[in-house]
């Protein structure tokens, strides 16, 4: 599998899938394909791996993309939002732990998993909600990111504070927590809550320089109102 992502701000992914190779990808992220592919929608794992699937923000049914006769064929898959495309290529048993709705599309060796939140604080504060998703290699599957990607790599046991809503991924040897909100300026005035999220190292994190809930807020203005 060769892949290329295009664009700048809006980018998208194009894929050459040889004879034999599977794609999975969430449903809604099909942009195109040539007419040699073939695509299915199943369950992939079973239904129970399908229904822990849905708690994590995809959907219950993904869809199977393969070749048909001589290849290669291109698909085509885009993010929901206006944003980045992030390729990761994961070692055999490397996971990686995402936000909801992160997940694009993937090789078939590649496992996609529900993670509970530890804590409850964490999940009720810390904008990913109590079901994050768990990723497991071998294989390169691909997020969709809101804006632009910030990758940083924490040392042993350094702190990094942002904002919820902001983390896009992190290694699983990084923990995840939430912290609050110094001082009662900051709380009021300070436009970013009463929570923050706090990643210690060490590991790799992603972040996004647009949270969904900020493009959200960022809309709402400007949309028809009922008079």
């Amino acid at each position: 599998m060769k892949y290329k992502i295009m664009g700048t701000t809006m980018q998208h992914l194009v894929m050459e899938v040889q004879p034999g190779e599977e794609i999975w990808a969430e449903t809604g992220k099909f942009l195109f394909c040539t007419g040699n592919v073939k695509m299915d929608t199943e369950m992939k794992g079973g239904f129970w791996k399908s229904l822990k699937r849905s708690f994590s923000g995809e959907s219950f049914f993904m869809c199977k993309f393969t070749v048909e006769g001589q290849g290669p064929g291109t698909i085509g898959f885009a993010p929901s939002v206006p944003g980045t495309v992030m390729p990761k290529e994961l070692k055999p048993g490397e996971t990686l732990m995402a936000e909801r709705d992160a997940f694009m599309a993937s090789e078939s060796t590649v496992t996609l998993d529900l993670a509970f939140q530890q804590k409850f604080a964490a999940g009720l504060f810390g904008g990913e909600g109590f079901f994050l998703q768990k990723i497991t290699g071998p294989g390169t599957v691909f997020l969709g990111v809101c804006g632009e990607l910030i990758d940083l790599t924490l040392k042993q046991g350094e702190v990094l504070k942002v904002d919820t809503g902001s983390v896009v991924c992190w290694d699983s040897t990084v923990q995840y927590s939430i912290t609050r909100v110094k001082g009662f300026k900051s709380i009021l005035f300070g436009g970013e809550g009463l929570f923050l999220v706090q990643l210690i190292g060490p590991g790799k994190v992603t972040l996004q320089s647009m949270s969904l809930i900020d493009l959200a807020k960022s809309i709402i203005p400007f949309l028809p109102r009922r008079q």
